[in-house]
């Protein structure tokens, strides 16, 4: 996730009480979207799902899990609805929309602003990958891993859309065997892939699982 920018007013002082909650938000916050990369992702580094990219501008690390619904994002939001009025096609807009409530994990918002994105940019292949990480968060992986099949065909070896390919085979359709094949060509086709060694542990647990 993106680093918010430092608050050089008057340092705020923490209770115990509140350090301890928003430990319990960030180490939940990290088991949610520790296994998913973002589409945009150098690295694993930084998360998004299900999912890890340069995480865009907007929402700081841990806030996902203190929002209780879409409209606690309305004061964020709305600059960027208000842009969508003077310009609907504005697709750089509508990403940012769709990756505000996606940090947020509000999905169903971000599948539709993803969506609309790429009825303008439809070999935008981390926009793509975002929507099909979202889509399996909100409980549809055979959709998910349609849209990343998409991205694919776009860019074969894109490597988060691989990446996250294989876990949706895996933990969403429990298809090991298509899992283990897709990180396979991930690691063929991005000998580099700075979370090699990740994926090798992902395959030796999958090739485990009984069936």
């Amino acid at each position: 996730m993106r680093n918010s920018p430092a608050n050089h007013s008057s340092p705020k002082t923490w209770s115990s009480r509140e350090a301890y909650l928003l430990a319990l938000v960030c180490l939940f916050a990290g088991l949610v979207v520790g296994w998913l990369f973002r589409g945009s992702s150098p690295s694993a580094a930084t998360s998004s799902a299900a999912v890890g990219s340069t995480a865009p501008a907007g929402s700081p690390p841990g806030m996902t899990q203190t929002l209780q619904s879409p409209e606690s994002l309305n004061p964020v939001v709305q600059p960027m609805l208000d842009a969508l009025k003077v310009n609907p096609k504005d697709a750089d807009t509508l990403v940012r929309l769709g990756n505000t409530y996606f940090d947020h994990q509000f999905w169903s918002q971000a599948v539709t602003y993803y969506q609309r994105a790429l009825e303008i940019r439809p070999n935008d292949v981390n926009v793509r990958t975002d929507l099909g990480t979202a889509l399996y968060n909100a409980g549809f992986p055979e959709k998910a891993v349609a849209e990343f099949e998409k991205s694919l065909k776009v860019n074969p070896t894109h490597p988060n859309t691989l990446f996250n390919l294989g876990v949706v085979r895996w933990n969403g359709l429990n298809d090991a065997k298509g899992a283990i094949a897709v990180w396979e060509k991930l690691l063929e086709t991005n000998p580099n892939y700075p979370e090699k060694q990740k994926v090798l542990d992902l395959i030796a647990k999958a090739k485990g699982q009984p069936g």
